[in-house]
């Protein structure tokens, strides 16, 4: 199993991540405000501030599931949304042939696929994952109708051939129940009724002394673990009392 990204490596990769976009962002406004002709150098900052911008949305969607059981997909998607950053970078400044530009086009086109898909994943994983087993379900067949699309489009991206019209009409069905799975899981899974779960007042002081203790584990997992454990420390308690009464009075 996968260590888990801690508190501190989060922080760091959240630092870059706004660090970065706050480079190219910045380099785009100057771009704008220069003054003169707006030029091919001009069109390229923004192209990159721009491409640098979605890469940072989508690494903070893998970074969501960071510290929970679906940690191995946010680091495929970290490691995978290297590929568009790359190849789209060297599209936008490199002076390519032909051929070469036409290859890093197709793994650009790929690439950008398969890490938003990542990103679509993560976000209904770290939503849905606790629902309702019917949630469960819907979250399950969305994944999988989202995992159909990503291929199909990355072969008709890396082929580059024109599929027939019942593929493109088939791709059309997937596309359109996937985004309905997704509205609908996001949905139920911050609006709909949970799996009998309740809500938790926890004073500002003891979060603090809970993420000094919990390490890459959630708030949530951490407070589990302390209930079940006053949970089992009580019932242990009262099996060792005369006739295994019941709770004190």
């Amino acid at each position: 199993m996968a260590a888990k990204i801690g508190t501190s490596a989060r922080a760091v990769i959240v630092r870059l991540t706004i660090g970065s976009f706050s480079v190219a962002a910045l380099m785009g406004v100057a771009a704008l405000l220069s003054g003169g002709s707006f030029g091919r150098t001009e069109g390229r900052v923004l192209l990159t501030t721009l491409l640098v911008g979605v890469a940072s949305v989508a690494v903070l969607c893998y970074l969501a599931t960071a510290g929970t059981s679906f940690q191995t997909v946010g680091v495929a998607g970290g490691v995978t949304v290297a590929v568009p950053v790359v190849t789209g970078l060297l599209l936008i400044w490199a002076d390519l042939g032909s051929g070469p530009q036409d290859a890093a086009g197709r793994t650009f086109g790929a690439g950008t696929t398969v890490a938003a898909t990542l990103a679509q994943a993560c976000l209904l994983l770290v939503l849905g994952a606790r629902g309702r087993p019917t949630l469960r379900g819907l979250l399950a067949g969305t994944l999988v109708l989202a995992s159909v699309l990503a291929v199909a489009l990355s072969v008709v991206i890396v082929a580059q051939d024109d599929p027939p019209s019942g593929v493109l009409r088939g791709m059309g069905v997937v596309a359109i129940l996937d985004v309905l799975g997704t509205v609908v899981v996001s949905a139920l899974s911050r609006f709909g009724p949970q799996a009998g779960a309740v809500s938790l007042s926890v004073p500002a002081g003891m979060v603090a002394s809970i993420d000094a203790v919990r390490g890459g584990r959630s708030r949530d997992d951490v407070l589990k673990d302390a209930i079940e454990s006053w949970l089992s420390d009580h019932r242990a308690s009262t099996d060792l009392r005369p006739g295994g009464a019941g709770p004190r009075s």
